[in-house]
C-alpha cells in the first residue's frame, strides 16, 4: 500500500471515529445544549455524521481533499441550525489545503483554515463562550509544535488537544457573548459549552485515528 492510500484509509477511519465518537456522547451534548441552547445540539451532529457515514461509502477512489470537501458539504445540507454552516463550512473552505495530501505544512494549514472561515461565519472571538474557544487554542499549539518545537504529527496533535480541553474549560466559567446563549446572560455562566465540547470529542477521535493509522513516513513529503 503506498504512501496516498494509507493517507486515503487514514482519512475514512478518522471520519468513522468521528462519527462514533459523536453518536456516542449525543445524549450528553444535547444535555449540555438543553442548559443553554435549544436542546438538538447532539442529535443535529449526530443526524449530520449519519449522512456522512452514508456518503464515503461512495467515495473509496476520492483522494484526501476531496473526501473532506464532501464531508463539509453533507454536513451543511444535514446539521440544523448554526452548527451545519459553522462545522461544515470550516471544513469544506479548510479542504482545498489539502490538494496534496497530509503532510505537516497541509495539515497545519488546514487547521489555520478552518478557524479563520470559522471565526468568518460566526463572528467569534475567544471568550465569548463558543467552538472557537477550543479550536484557537488547539490550532495555535499544534502550529507552534510541528514549526517551532518540530514534533512529531501525532505528538503535536496530542498536545493540541490538550490545549482544546483546556479550551473547553474556560468556557465554563464565563458569560456567553453569541448564538442563543448569549440570550441568558450571566445565566449562561457554570454552564460547558456544546460546540466547545463536541470539537473535542472530535479532535480526540483524530488522535486516536493518527495514533493508529498515521506515522512520519506516512506523513513525509512526496
Amino acid at each position: 500500500m503506498d504512501r496516498a492510500d494509507r493517507q486515503h484509509d487514514a482519512v475514512l477511519a478518522a471520519i468513522r471515529n468521528v462519527a462514533a465518537r459523536l453518536a456516542e456522547e449525543k445524549d450528553y451534548l444535547t444535555e449540555l445544549d438543553s442548559a443553554i441552547g435549544d436542546a438538538d445540539h447532539g442529535t443535529n451532529m449526530n443526524r449530520g455524521f449519519e449522512a456522512v457515514l452514508e456518503n464515503i461509502e461512495t467515495k473509496q477512489d476520492d483522494d484526501v481533499a476531496d473526501i473532506v470537501k464532501d464531508v463539509g458539504m453533507t454536513l451543511i445540507s444535514e446539521v440544523g441550525g448554526a452548527a451545519g454552516p459553522l462545522y461544515g463550512g470550516s471544513m469544506l473552505h479548510a479542504s482545498e489545503q489539502l490538494e496534496d495530501g497530509l503532510t505537516r505544512e497541509s495539515t497545519v494549514a488546514f487547521g489555520e483554515a478552518y478557524l479563520e472561515k470559522l471565526r468568518d461565519r460566526g463572528g467569534a472571538s475567544l471568550g465569548d463562550k463558543t467552538m472557537v474557544d477550543a479550536v484557537t487554542p488547539a490550532v495555535h499549539t499544534y502550529k507552534k509544535s510541528i514549526e517551532e518545537d518540530d514534533l512529531p504529527p501525532q505528538e503535536a496533535l496530542a498536545k493540541a488537544v490538550d490545549a482544546a480541553r483546556r479550551g473547553v474549560e474556560f468556557t465554563v466559567p464565563i458569560r456567553a457573548n453569541k448564538g442563543r446563549a448569549s440570550y441568558l446572560g450571566w445565566r449562561s455562566v457554570g454552564h460547558r459549552d456544546p460546540g466547545a465540547t463536541s470539537t473535542l470529542f472530535m479532535l480526540e477521535a483524530l488522535l486516536e485515528t493518527a495514533e493508529h493509522h498515521l506515522d512520519e513516513e506516512v506523513m513525509e513529503e512526496s
